[in-house]
């Protein structure tokens, strides 16, 4: 029998991990390889250069060390920037979560909230997107790294108040019918920023994601069953509140966290 095909999914944070669930809901038999840079987050404040060539040389790394087959970088910020050089130093498919602002476009009639980082969210990469497929619906940009140091608390088990995230997207009420989740840790936030723009579609990438993972491995009965052992999920640094990182990330089907050398 065929082993599991292996699959690296990577972010800079544990936000990767709301796209790992929509993959690993589809295609269940995969053997999954979680990779987080924590050691230069949050992406959004760091100079593209330097975020380029941390992530080159980190899954570059990675994928030979483990015989990736299929790199999934599950990071709006990186993936504006990287997946050219990426694809090029690879032989494998890579692919990248972008804002879904087709998606959205398609669906409002009133106006888009777009909720990202400040990078992403001012990124030429993100005004392309808006320009070919929102042309004619009006877009309200929130660019909040807040968001994501709570979604990396909520993971811990760390209580996040509502009325914090209700304060941040509070210039989005009453002006949208749509939001795009932007960001691949806002969707660990849903129920919460779901409460605060009630009313409100809310929209991100990882269903999209896990559909085109399935394309490029093929049908998943050619694929193998897949290795009860739990996956590896490895940090670039000692991660933050480990033992409540580690509670929570054992729940999704990872063993400990443990440090690249």
């Amino acid at each position: 029998m065929q082993q599991p095909t292996p699959i690296l999914v990577f972010d800079s944070g544990v936000g990767g991990l709301s796209v790992y669930q929509a993959i690993r809901r589809r295609l269940p038999q995969l053997q999954y390889h979680y990779l987080f840079d924590n050691a230069a987050h949050p992406y959004g404040e760091l100079a593209a250069e330097t975020l380029v060539h941390r992530v080159n040389r980190l899954i570059t790394h990675y994928v030979a060390q483990h015989e990736i087959q299929v790199a999934v970088i599950a990071c709006n910020t990186a993936s504006t920037l990287v997946l050219p050089s990426l694809r090029q130093a690879l032989p494998i498919p890579v692919i990248g979560v972008v804002p879904a602002i087709k998606p959205a476009a398609e669906l409002a009639k009133k106006g888009i909230g777009l909720i990202a980082t400040p990078a992403t969210v001012n990124r030429p990469y993100t005004q392309d997107l808006i320009d070919r497929f929102a042309a004619h619906t009006p877009v309200h940009r929130i660019g909040s790294t807040a968001l994501v140091t709570l979604a990396e608390k909520k993971l811990r088990g760390i209580a996040v108040d509502p009325a914090e995230i209700a304060r941040i997207l509070a210039p989005l009420k009453d002006r949208i019918d749509v939001a795009v989740l932007g960001c691949t840790h806002f969707p660990l936030l849903k129920d919460e920023i779901d409460q605060a723009l009630a009313g409100v579609t809310l929209i991100d990438s990882g269903e999209a994601i896990a559909r085109r993972v399935e394309t490029l491995i093929g049908h998943p009965g050619a694929i193998g069953e897949a290795n009860a052992a739990p996956y590896p999920i490895t940090s670039s640094a000692p991660p933050w509140q480990a033992d409540a990182l580690n509670r929570q990330v054992r729940k999704l089907g990872f063993s400990a966290v443990r440090c690249l050398h």
